[in-house]
């Protein structure tokens, strides 16, 4: 047992302060990110969730310049992205959609040029590595309890808003009917997504962030057509693929001799890409299974009378 357990686990894996600030934030933003895209896919939010990871950019690379903490960056630029995007928007989905590719192109050029700056001014030629693509194992300790109470919060925002968020995610015309704030709905979900995105951003960087959106809700809606349930699933398959991603991570330093770790946000993704592959190939082959079985004797002669 230990033989297997000291390989699973490199040396210094389970005492390292890292790996431990690592796992607490990771765990933490994963679960977020989980609930919040469940209700980014049921309401056809994909585009905004990837729109405001990027638009977050803006704040991250900006941090670099003023020489504050990324966490505060992406966070507000995220806050104040998403309430634009919902605030210049219409009730209609495509006005949404229009509204947030605006805010999101003129978002992108400004990415580029403080990212520009940030080379050529105050010298930090890590800062666009840091900024898209980001990484667990430099978080600074110091902001765990920050992004723990973001995380808190913005999992309040979603409980606060759950009901209207179904009624309005199934019609939003029914949902007016019924006396549900559309729009005071729209603006809390997004700041929200706007907090779950941005924190993904600060762990495993704003390109990928969307990925952890996204990937751990498409496989839960997969699994089960019941709402409550798939939050549920999404936040825990975002947390184990945020942990065993870690681990990978951590122990491929020792791996073929290279004594180089794979980046941590990539082993985050691939590992939501193959569950999600692995996911609808076995979903195919049950379909498949049971379009091909008999239906029972039993069956056909209950029907018959």
């Amino acid at each position: 047992m230990n033989g297997f357990l000291g390989t699973l686990f490199a040396h210094g894996l389970l005492t390292s302060a890292t790996v431990q600030t690592a796992l607490i934030v990771g765990c933490f933003v994963a679960f977020i990110t989980g609930v919040v895209g469940v209700f980014t896919v049921i309401r056809g939010q994909s585009f905004a969730g990837h729109a405001l990871a990027d638009l977050g950019a803006v704040g991250g690379s900006g941090a670099f310049l003023i020489g504050i903490s990324q966490l505060w960056g992406f966070v507000g630029a995220g806050i104040i992205a998403a309430v634009l995007m919902e605030l210049v928007g219409v009730k209609r989905l495509q006005g949404r959609d229009v509204a947030t590719g605006i805010v999101f192109g003129s978002g992108l050029g400004l990415t580029a040029l403080f990212l520009y700056w940030d080379t050529t001014i105050a010298n930090t030629s890590n800062a666009a590595i840091s900024v898209l693509f980001g990484s667990l194992f430099v978080i600074d300790t110091s902001l765990v309890p920050t992004v723990v109470i973001l995380s808190v919060v913005a999992l309040l925002l979603i409980v606060a808003i759950y009901r209207w968020l179904l009624l309005d995610a199934v019609n939003q015309d029914m949902a007016t009917v019924r006396g549900v704030p559309v729009r005071l709905t729209g603006i809390v979900f997004l700041i929200a997504l706007a907090l779950a995105v941005e924190l993904s951003s600060l762990t495993i960087g704003a390109i990928l962030s969307t990925a952890l959106l996204i990937g751990p809700a498409a496989i839960s809606l997969r699994l089960t057509k019941r709402i409550g349930i798939a939050v549920i699933a999404s936040g825990f398959i975002g947390v184990a693929a945020t942990a065993v991603g870690i681990v990978i991570s951590y122990d491929s330093y020792y791996w073929f001799g290279t004594h180089q770790n794979w980046p941590v946000s990539f082993c985050i993704v691939a590992l939501i890409f193959i569950s999600y592959v692995l996911t609808g190939a076995a979903i195919a082959i049950r379909d498949r299974i049971t379009r091909e079985s008999p239906v029972p004797h039993s069956v056909l002669s209950r029907k018959a009378a």
